[in-house]
């Protein structure tokens, strides 16, 4: 395996009103079977070793998994990968010699915390707005005993693979959270114990998701196109039309 030399251009921001500015580090020896996130570590190290304050990013389980990773390299949230977070991005798919430009994600509902870190409790909030089900529901059931058509049991196992990182918003020029909220909402909203609260849930998620300043959604599709558990934009469509009916269904009542 071969090393390579890079240059990175890095976001450096002290908190959120900090102006920030890109600087210049060399990484040069890194390996190509190296991770981005690993790649910064080894950054870092040397950094720290020049008695200078190392680069802030965030980060937990490596695995991609749980969205922590959220970077965006060269212009695209998570890079030019497919279908992978920051975490599980190579070095191998870099060129020697190249310049990379590293920034945090961009919204105004996600603050910059510091350097590459960016504060994303506003997700935290939609969720909690109705992204759960408090109806009694009695004893765990037996596996198999509630029949579920087969699409529906597939597509919501796919809109739960969700991770929350927040890509769709960092990639929309809106920045706009409807990939997350339908994903959110529809992997509840298509089993049998979220019907219920099937209303409550879209309503209560969709007016946080507006009041913590996301954008409004204008299906150009950059969303689905970032997204590292590539989830569709279909569940948007299927989140419009649950918000329309159930704003119907509340103002007859």
């Amino acid at each position: 395996m071969a090393n390579l030399n890079l240059t990175l251009k890095v976001w450096r921001q002290s908190n959120k009103n900090d102006a920030g500015r890109l600087e210049t580090y060399d990484a040069a020896d890194i390996p190509e079977e190296a991770s981005f996130l690993e790649m910064l570590d080894i950054v870092n190290e040397r950094i720290i070793a020049q008695e200078q304050e190392p680069i802030h990013f965030d980060h937990d389980c490596r695995e991609g998994i749980c969205g922590m990773c959220s970077l965006t390299i060269n212009g695209i949230p998570h890079g030019k990968d497919n279908g992978v977070t920051t975490c599980q991005l190579h070095m191998r798919k870099f060129d020697d010699g190249e310049t990379i430009y590293i920034e945090p994600f961009r919204a105004k509902a996600f603050p910059v915390v510091k350097d590459l870190i960016v504060d994303r409790s506003a997700f935290d909030r939609i969720m909690s707005s109705g992204g759960y089900i408090d109806v009694r529901t009695g004893s765990a059931p037996d596996a198999n005993s509630v029949p579920i058509n087969k699409e529906d049991a597939e597509s919501a196992f796919d809109a739960a693979a969700c991770i929350g990182c927040g890509a769709c918003v960092a990639a929309c020029k809106n920045a706009s959270a409807m990939l997350f909220v339908s994903a959110k909402s529809a992997h509840l909203n298509k089993l049998p114990q979220g019907k219920p609260e099937k209303d409550k849930r879209v309503l209560g998620m969709v007016r946080s998701m507006d009041s913590e300043g996301f954008g409004n959604c204008t299906n150009q599709y950059e969303c689905e196109a970032v997204c590292p558990k590539e989830i569709s934009v279909d569940n948007i469509a299927k989140l419009n039309r649950d918000y329309a009916l159930a704003t119907a269904r509340e103002s007859l009542a």
